[in-house]
């Protein structure tokens, strides 16, 4: 089928309805809405079912306001099957069905205040009926604003004050039982308080965090995983594991807007009950608004638009509703949505640019990453020339080929992306993208694994990844070579003096110093400066070698730290190096070959380890590689061997003396710092929560799995407030 995309509907619309222009004739309208039919069909499997959308918004609003249009001029062609007459969404294999009592609806959407205006019209003449309003003809009622979420639909319900079951919206009569996932939400409570309905069912939008979207992303590519194309797409997709530890790890929250089956129906209006989900517990909107006018509530909706990108979920629009609940049941609703209730989409923020090239990078892991190189363009406040293509599947999918003609947007309101193809201006010389088939900087092989959708280079020599690994094992918590920065771990590479990072261990001082760093950065402030055509890196060049060879001396943490291997942080590597006792009982480690059989075992055979399975396979991994066992014999020859910092007899004063803490969660200031904060205090820092673990201060976006297993084994779960009175 060939594709249309909004814009040329919208053009074809236009057409039809300017003066000299033929109508469509009645078999071109059914041709046409059988089209639309299939279109919108296919966008919403992609979309809901495959969490893979093949088309951008505003072209899809379009779609179903043309298809709208059509039916309700040609009732003949009306059907109960119509996407636009149901609420779309579907249900998934592996997950029990709830049937929802009543139905989960959508909103009808509105693109234009002069359709606003046209549902406010439509309410003050219904409710000035005398059959909806017995006593008196009324225009006495309040419209709520409140951000339209661009997330999940879920509904939780509650019994005896206890969460027992939580589900998605599905085809809105029939939804998927997520109830394990959704404990994992640190937000949702799973008891109410006592002034709480014993019985309640609510119902609102799951969401991923803008920062936690950009950090998951940054996972998926590391591990050579699919990446999301959006917050929306990656929270369904985090819902719908059937594995509800995969969800605990990811970033969710919610916003919960609206009542359920039972449990609300003594409020008398949509604030009041927001007010009382947000004493009972409920994440409710950070905004809203209240309107007696029309003028009123498009002040609203525009103050709305502007503060969109402050908040930490995305939004695409407005809820307007009314807020005195007794005139629901008299509007009553369609199949689709309530007559009550309106949403207004935003014009999407996008620009038309150009793919001008499709360039390759490699990252420091061996993952190849397309990115197109774009005609520069304003979008959002910045120039943007080059976005990211995430891998060969993503642009297959889109279809986005060298010369393209496209709109682009920033996925998460951060980061550029293209959202779809503009079709229509191809000329024909468009050139599709083929992956290379070997590595675009050292000219290795490359190799896709099973179950990845990533393009690796296999070849550790890499001058790519080289350079990039050099700079993390010179980083602050590595090995600490401050001189050691990114132009500096370019010319290392680049003038072939460094292949490895352990060569510089093996450098010379004079070709340091005289290492040519290219041209200066900094204006010239002498006229010895003036004569300089390149920059020597010279005293800086003997700074850096004392560094490397103070680095022989520092504990094995920090080694470890610095060799980047995947799921090996600072704080993970202190708890492999405190069960070993140098660098050489790593290979072969009984201790970690422990964990991985402790991993295998079930119930209360398993033991709880302070070092995760993740990190003690990811190691064990590595030595068991070319490169590994290679790097272990480079440091035998360099005589390198870091040993275990010697453990310190806990402090015996301060605040948290001799008290095990783990930091988990989304923090408000960055993990070292309270780290050290509680070791001056006298506290020991934990990667896992184990028995000897006093406090596990948790941030936002923590997972109920995680929480739940602390309190199971004495340890006080708090916030980031209760560990600074503590410190205090």
């Amino acid at each position: 089928m060939k594709k249309i995309t909004g814009d040329q509907i919208s053009i074809q619309s236009a057409a039809h309805n300017a003066k000299g222009v033929s109508p469509m004739t009645k078999p071109e309208i059914a041709s046409r809405i059988a089209e639309l039919r299939a279109l919108i069909a296919k966008a919403n499997h992609d979309y809901y079912d495959l969490h893979q959308p093949t088309v951008g918004d505003r072209d899809y609003d379009l779609w179903e306001a043309e298809l709208l249009r059509l039916e309700e001029e040609n009732p003949e062609f009306k059907e109960a099957a119509s996407p636009v007459r149901q609420v779309a969404g579907g249900v998934a294999e592996g997950f029990k069905k709830v049937t929802h009592n009543p139905p989960m609806q959508s909103l009808d959407k509105t693109h234009a205040k002069s359709e606003l205006a046209a549902f406010d019209t439509f309410v003050r003449t219904q409710l000035s009926q005398p059959a909806i309003n017995s006593q008196q003809p009324t225009t006495g009622f309040t419209y709520v604003i409140e951000p339209k979420v661009d997330g999940v639909s879920l509904a939780l319900k509650y019994s005896n004050g206890k969460l027992v079951q939580a589900a998605t919206r599905g085809n809105g009569t029939i939804g998927d039982d997520i109830t394990a996932n959704a404990r994992t939400i640190a937000s949702i409570p799973k008891t109410l308080p006592a002034d709480a309905p014993r019985e309640l069912e609510v119902r609102g939008e799951a969401y991923m965090t803008r920062e936690g979207f950009i950090a998951l992303n940054e996972r998926q590519a590391a591990l050579g995983l699919e990446e999301f194309a959006n917050p929306r797409n990656a929270c369904a997709g985090s819902l719908k594991q059937l594995d509800a530890k995969v969800t605990a790890e990811r970033p969710l929250d919610v916003v919960i807007y609206n009542a359920g089956g039972v449990g609300c129906d003594g409020f008398a209006s949509h604030s009041e009950m927001i007010a009382a989900f947000a004493k009972w517990g409920f994440p409710v909107a950070p905004w809203s608004r209240r309107a007696k006018t029309l003028e009123e509530m498009f002040a609203a909706i525009d103050e709305l638009q502007e503060k969109r990108h402050t908040f930490r979920f995305e939004i695409d629009g407005a809820v307007i509703k009314i807020d005195e609940r007794e005139f629901y049941a008299p509007l009553g609703a369609t199949a689709h949505g309530p007559r009550w209730a309106r949403a207004y989409k935003y014009a999407p923020e996008r620009a038309e640019t150009v793919v001008e090239a499709i360039t390759v990078q490699v990252g420091r892991t061996g993952i190849l990453t397309p990115v197109a190189e774009l005609k520069p363009t304003e979008l959002a406040g910045s120039t943007i020339a080059r976005a990211t293509l995430h891998n060969a599947d993503q642009i297959a999918r889109q279809d986005i080929r060298i010369g393209d003609h496209v709109w682009l947007v920033k996925a998460g309101d951060v980061i550029p992306a293209i959202d779809s193809v503009i079709v229509e201006k191809r000329t024909g010389n468009e050139v599709p993208f083929v992956m290379p088939a070997k590595c675009p900087v050292c000219g290795g092989a490359v190799r896709r694994e099973e179950g990845e959708v990533a393009v690796r280079c296999v070849n550790p020599a890499c001058g790519a990844q080289l350079r990039r690994r050099l700079e993390h094992f010179a980083s602050r918590n590595a090995l600490d070579v401050k001189a050691l920065g990114g132009k500096v771990a370019d010319a290392l590479v680049e003038k072939g003096l460094v292949t490895d990072v352990l060569d510089l261990f093996a450098l010379r001082e004079e070709e340091v110093v005289n290492l040519d760093l290219g041209d200066t950065e900094v204006e010239p402030n002498t006229f010895f400066d003036l004569l300089q055509p390149v920059r020597k890196f010279g005293k800086n060049g003997l700074n850096m070698l004392k560094a490397v060879d103070a680095a022989r001396e520092l504990p094995l943490h920090r080694w470890l730290f610095a060799m980047g291997i995947p799921n090996v942080g600072v704080t993970v590597a202190k708890d492999i190096a405190a069960e070993h006792e140098r660098f050489s009982d790593l290979a072969d480690s009984a201790v970690l070959k422990h964990v991985l059989e402790n991993d295998a075992k079930k119930g209360k055979e398993r033991e709880i380890l302070p070092i995760k399975v993740e990190a003690a396979k990811a190691v064990l991994g590595f030595f068991a590689s070319d490169y590994g066992r290679a790097f272990a014999e480079r440091m035998k020859a360099l005589r390198i061997n870091p040993a275990a910092e010697k453990k310190v007899a806990a402090k015996t004063t301060g605040a948290l003396a001799g008290m095990g803490c783990v930091l988990t969660g989304s923090l408000s200031r960055p993990r070292s710092e309270y780290a050290a904060l509680i070791e001056q205090a006298g506290g020991i820092v934990q990667s896992a929560v184990t028995s000897k673990t006093r406090y596990l201060i948790a941030g936002a976006n923590v997972g109920a799995t995680k929480t739940e297993k602390a309190r199971a084994l004495g340890t006080e779960v708090i916030d980031e407030a209760r560990l600074l009175e503590l410190l205090k």
